[in-house]
C-alpha cells in the first residue's frame, strides 16, 4: 500500500476544504432565521428551496465543468457565494433571505462534485487511484477542522458583536482566499478538454452525456447513488438542528446565568461546535481505515446507513424529554457516522461509474441528495413546527425506515 503523497498540492487541496468550511454561519443559522422571526415552517421551506435549486442546476454544473474547465467553474461559483454572503447581510424581510439561499444554492450547484472529481484526476495522474478513499478523506479532515476554527471564532464574533448577521461579512474573506487558490492549480486540473483540439464544444458535450448513459445504465450503480445520496441529504436536513437543542441547554446551565442569552448561546455554541468538528476530522481520516475491514463497500453502507437513522431517531426523543446533552450526543454520532460513511460512498460512486464523466456522475449524486434533503427538510420543518425540533427528526428519521427498498445495498 503506498502512503500519502504529501507534496504542494496535497497540501492545497487540504486548504481548499479548510477555507471552503470556514462558514462562519452555518453554526448559527437556524439560530438566525428564529432571531429574524422566521418559524420552522418557514425554515424548512428555505432549506427545500436550497436543496431544489441545487437539483436543478447539478447536471449542468457538472457538464460546464468537464467541458469548459474544472477551474473555472469553481472560481465562477465562489463569486457567487460571496454575492450570497452579502444578501443575507443585508436582509430584512423573508423574501431577500429565500434570494440570498437561492443563490448560495446555486453556487454549492456549481462547486459540488467538481473539487472530488479534481482530486481523483489528479490521483490518476499520479498512478495512485487506489488511495482514492484515504486520500479523499485526508482532505476531508481538513475541512472538518476548518468548520472547527469557524464555530470558535463564529462564537467569539456573536458574543463580541451581540449579532448573528456580522458572520455573513467575515465569510466574505476565506471564500475570496479560496478563489485565489484555485487559480493557483495546475492546468491540467482544468480537466482533459484541451483548448488546441478541434471537437466543437457540442461534440465534447456529446461525449460527456454519452458516457453519464453508459455509467446509469448499471443499476447497482443508481442503487448506490441513492444510498449515498439519501444518507447525505438526511445529514444536510437534520445536521442544522442541533442548535436550538445547544441553545435550550445553554439555558439550563447555572454558571451561565449571568450573561444574556445571546451570549449563552454563543459560548456553548462555538465550544461543542468546535469540538464536534475536530471530531469530524478524525472520523474522515479514519474513513479508509474502517472500509478495510470489510471484504465489500455495501457492507458498511448499509451499517452507517441504519446507524445514522437510529441516532437521528434517539435524538429526537431525548430532545422530547428534555435530555438536551444526550439529544446534542445524538446529533453528533450522526456527524461523525456522515463523515466516515461519505468517503467511502464517494469512492464506490467513482469505482463504477466512466472516468470521463466523473464530474457529472457526481454532480447527479450532489442533485439527487439535494432531493432527498428538500423533502427531508420540509417534513422535519412541519414536525418541528408541530411538537418541537425533537418531532420534527423523528419524523425525518422515520422516512428512511419506509424508504429502505431504494437504499438497501447487496454484494454484486
Amino acid at each position: 500500500m503506498q502512503k500519502i503523497e504529501k507534496n504542494g498540492q496535497y497540501y492545497k487541496f487540504g486548504l481548499y476544504g479548510f477555507l471552503k468550511n470556514l462558514r462562519f454561519y452555518e453554526s448559527f443559522l437556524i439560530l438566525f432565521f428564529l432571531e429574524k422571526g422566521i418559524d420552522y415552517i418557514k425554515i424548512g421551506l428555505l432549506y427545500s428551496v436550497r436543496e431544489i435549486t441545487i437539483m436543478l442546476f447539478e447536471i449542468p454544473s457538472g457538464l460546464v465543468a468537464d467541458v469548459i474547465g474544472r477551474k473555472k467553474t469553481l472560481i465562477a461559483s465562489f463569486l457567487v457565494y460571496i454575492l450570497s454572503f452579502i444578501t443575507f447581510y443585508f436582509s430584512r424581510h423573508f423574501a431577500l433571505m429565500l434570494f440570498a439561499m437561492m443563490l448560495f444554492a446555486l453556487a454549492d450547484a456549481f462547486r459540488s462534485g467538481v473539487h472530488k472529481a479534481i482530486i481523483f484526476q489528479y490521483l490518476k495522474r499520479r498512478g495512485r487511484t487506489s488511495q482514492k478513499a484515504d486520500y479523499y478523506g485526508h482532505t476531508r479532515s481538513w475541512s472538518q477542522t476548518g468548520s472547527a476554527i469557524a464555530s470558535i471564532t463564529a462564537g467569539a464574533m456573536v458574543f463580541y458583536y451581540g449579532s448573528y448577521r456580522i458572520i455573513f461579512a467575515f465569510s466574505v474573506i476565506p471564500y475570496f482566499l479560496d478563489m485565489l487558490l484555485i487559480w493557483s492549480y495546475p492546468g491540467y486540473l482544468d480537466g482533459e478538454f484541451d483548448k488546441q483540439e478541434k471537437k466543437s464544444v457540442r461534440e465534447k458535450f456529446r461525449e460527456v452525456w454519452n458516457a453519464i448513459v453508459t455509467s446509469l445504465k448499471e443499476f447497482s450503480l443508481l442503487r448506490i447513488l441513492t444510498s449515498l445520496s439519501l444518507h447525505t441529504g438526511y445529514y444536510k436536513a437534520v445536521k442544522d438542528y442541533i442548535q436550538p437543542v445547544m441553545v435550550s441547554l445553554a439555558i439550563t446551565l447555572p454558571w451561565l446565568t449571568p450573561m444574556k442569552e445571546k451570549q449563552k448561546s454563543a459560548l456553548v455554541v462555538g465550544v461543542i461546535y468546535f469540538f464536534l468538528y475536530l471530531l469530524t476530522a478524525q472520523a474522515s481520516r479514519s474513513s479508509g481505515r474502517f472500509l478495510k475491514k470489510f471484504a465489500h463497500f455495501s457492507r458498511p453502507m448499509n451499517l452507517t446507513m441504519f446507524t445514522g437513522i437510529a441516532l437521528g431517531i434517539a435524538a429526537g426523543i431525548f430532545y422530547l424529554l428534555h435530555w438536551y446533552a444526550l439529544s446534542i450526543v445524538g446529533f453528533v454520532m450522526i456527524m461523525l457516522n456522515e463523515n466516515l460513511r461519505k468517503p467511502i460512498g464517494v469512492t464506490f460512486v467513482t469505482e463504477e461509474s466512466d472516468d470521463k464523466a466523473t464530474a457529472s456522475v457526481l454532480s447527479i449524486q450532489s442533485q439527487a441528495q439535494s432531493f432527498f434533503a428538500a423533502i427531508i427538510a420540509f417534513v422535519i420543518g412541519w414536525g418541528a413546527q408541530l411538537g418541537g425540533p425533537g418531532t420534527g427528526i423523528i419524523f425525518g428519521s422515520s422516512l428512511l425506515i419506509l424508504l429502505l427498498p431504494l437504499y438497501l445495498l447487496k454484494k454484486n
